[in-house]
C-alpha cells in the first residue's frame, strides 16, 4: 500500500494531472474502456446479487457516463481563475481564487451500487486533477474483480489503481497519508474512516446513511404517491442509501394507503426472473433484515428464502418508534408504515432520530411542504418524488450530521477534490504607508476610515 501511494505521489508531483487536456483525455478514455467492458460488468454484478442489465445500466453505468460527459464539458469552467473584488485597504491590487487538485486520493466504494458509488467519485477526482486509489467493496467480489481488471489493463497504476480486499487491506490503506479520502458506506464504518483520516489531518467526504422518512399527507395524490414510493423503496431490493426507510402516513388515509401499496407491489411482480429485483447481498445482511420483520405486524409479504437470499417486498403496519425495525437503517425490502394524527406530532418524532440522508414529503399543500422541509434537517430529498434527486447533478448530494460530511456530483464533485487558493496580486506602482511603522493616531484614524468602523 505504501509503494502504491508513493508512486502516485511521485506521478502527481510531475504536474501531469494538472493539465486540463490530460484530465479530459483520461476521462474520455475511461468512458471508452467502460463501454468496451459493459458485458463484463453486467455478468459480474448479476453473479454477485442478480442485478439485471437494465437496472445496472439505468441506476449505475448511465450515471457514470453522464458524470464523465459533464466533467469533460465543464472542467475549463470549473477550474478557471475566479476574480473577486478587492477591498479599499489593499488598493491598488487585484484578487482571485485558483483551483488546484488536492493530490493523491483514496476512494472507498460501497457494495449496493458498486459501479456508480466507486466510479462516480473517481471521475470527480480525475476531473479535479487528482490521482486515485480505488477500494471497491469486497462484498460483490466479482464486481470488484471486474473493476480491478478494467482499470489495471488500461491505466497507469501511478494514476489510477484498484485495490481489492477486505478489512485488512482497507485498514492498511487508511494507515497511509492521503490528500483526500472519499468514503461511501455505513455510519459505523464512516467513524472508523474519519478517525484514521484525523491522524494525518486528511480532509474527508463521508457519504453515509440513516433512516430516511417519507411523509404522506391526506391531501396528496395518493395513487401517484404510492407508485413512486413503491418503486423507490424496492429498487435494488431496498438496498439503497436514499430509499424511503419508513413512511409517516396520515391516519385518515392509512388503510387506503396500505391497500394501494399492496396492489402496486402485486402489479409490479418483483422477482429475479423479471429483472426488477435483486438478491440480498450476503447471508449476514439477509439474517439481519429477516430479524427485523415481526410476523404479527406484516400487512403484506414477509416471505423469505435463505438459499436464494430472497426477501419478498414487505409492508409492516401498526409500527411504533420503539419497534426493532425502527432502531436501525433497514437497507432492505421492508417498509414500516407509521400513522400519525397531526403533522406536528410526526415531525417531532422524526426529529428525535439522527439527521437522515434523505427526506420525502408527498402533499399538495405548500404550507405542509414548507413545514417539513424547514423543520427537519436532512441531506437532500424530494417533494412528491423519492430517490430521483440523486439524478440531478446540478445539485450537491451529501448528508448532514450522522448521515455524512461534504457533498459531490457535478461541480460539487470537482470541489470535493479541489483546494482553492486565495491570491492577492499587488501593484508596485503605489504604496500606502498606513501598515508600516511608526504607528500613529493619524494612521489609525485612516485605517478606521477605510474599514468603515
Amino acid at each position: 500500500m505504501k509503494s502504491i501511494v508513493q508512486s502516485q505521489r511521485q506521478f502527481f508531483n510531475t504536474q501531469a494531472t494538472h493539465s486540463i487536456p490530460f484530465r479530459i483525455q483520461q476521462l474520455k478514455k475511461l468512458k471508452k474502456v467502460l463501454k468496451a467492458n459493459e458485458s463484463l460488468m453486467y455478468e459480474a454484478i448479476y453473479a454477485d446479487f442478480k442485478k439485471s442489465e437494465f437496472e445496472t445500466f439505468v441506476s449505475e453505468i448511465a450515471l457514470v457516463y453522464h458524470d464523465i460527459d459533464q466533467a469533460c464539458k465543464s472542467i475549463y469552467k470549473w477550474a478557471r481563475k475566479k476574480p473577486v473584488s478587492t477591498n479599499l485597504l489593499n488598493f491598488p491590487a487585484k484578487s482571485y481564487v485558483l483551483a488546484e487538485p488536492l493530490g493523491v486520493c483514496l476512494v472507498i466504494g460501497a457494495w449496493n451500487y458498486p459501479y456508480q458509488l466507486s466510479f462516480a467519485p473517481m471521475v470527480a477526482a480525475m476531473a479535479a486533477g487528482c490521482t486515485v486509489v480505488l477500494k471497491p467493496s469486497e462484498l460483490p467480489s466479482r464486481t470488484s474483480a471486474a473493476m480491478a481488471k478494467i482499470i489495471s489493463e488500461n491505466f497507469n497504476v501511478a494514476y489510477l489503481k484498484v485495490v481489492e480486499g477486505g478489512i485488512p487491506e482497507t485498514t492498511e490503506l487508511l494507515n497511509q497519508k492521503f490528500d483526500k479520502i472519499f468514503f461511501t458506506g455505513s455510519t459505523a464504518v464512516g467513524k472508523i474512516v474519519y478517525k484514521a483520516a484525523a491522524e494525518h489531518l486528511t480532509p474527508v467526504t463521508l457519504e453515509l446513511g440513516g433512516k430516511s422518512p417519507a411523509f404522506v399527507t391526506a391531501d396528496c395524490n395518493l395513487k401517484i404517491t404510492v407508485k413512486r414510493l413503491i418503486w423507490a423503496k424496492f429498487l435494488n431490493s431496498g438496498q439503497t442509501c436514499i430509499a424511503p426507510d419508513y413512511v409517516m402516513v396520515d391516519k385518515s388515509i392509512e388503510a387506503k394507503f396500505l391497500s394501494l401499496c399492496k396492489e402496486e407491489i402485486e402489479k409490479e411482480h418483483f422477482s429475479f426472473e423479471n429483472g426488477n429485483y435483486t438478491q440480498i447481498i450476503n447471508n449476514r445482511n439477509f439474517e439481519r433484515i429477516t430479524d427485523l420483520i415481526e410476523p404479527s405486524k406484516v400487512y403484506h409479504g414477509g416471505d423469505v428464502d435463505a438459499e436464494k437470499r430472497y426477501i419478498a417486498p414487505t409492508l409492516l403496519k401498526n409500527v411504533s418508534f420503539d419497534d426493532k425495525v425502527m432502531q436501525e437503517e433497514i437497507f432492505g425490502p421492508v417498509l414500516p408504515v407509521i400513522s400519525y394524527h397531526t403533522l406536528e406530532e410526526a415531525i417531532s418524532e422524526v426529529k428525535n432520530l439522527p439527521r437522515p440522508l434523505s427526506c420525502y414529503v408527498f402533499t399538495s399543500s405548500s404550507k405542509v411542504r414548507k413545514k417539513v422541509l424547514h423543520q427537519i434537517s436532512f441531506g437532500g430529498g424530494g417533494v412528491n418524488e423519492a430517490v430521483m434527486h440523486i439524478t440531478n447533478s446540478n445539485m450537491p448530494f451529501g448528508g448532514v450530521g450522522m448521515s455524512g460530511i461534504g457533498a459531490y456530483h457535478g461541480e460539487d464533485g470537482f470541489k470535493a477534490f479541489t483546494h482553492y487558493k486565495s491570491i492577492l496580486q499587488k501593484s508596485t506602482l503605489l504604496e500606502l504607508p498606513l501598515k508600516y511603522y511608526p504607528q500613529t493616531k493619524m494612521k489609525l484614524w485612516w485605517i478606521k476610515k477605510f474599514l468603515n468602523i
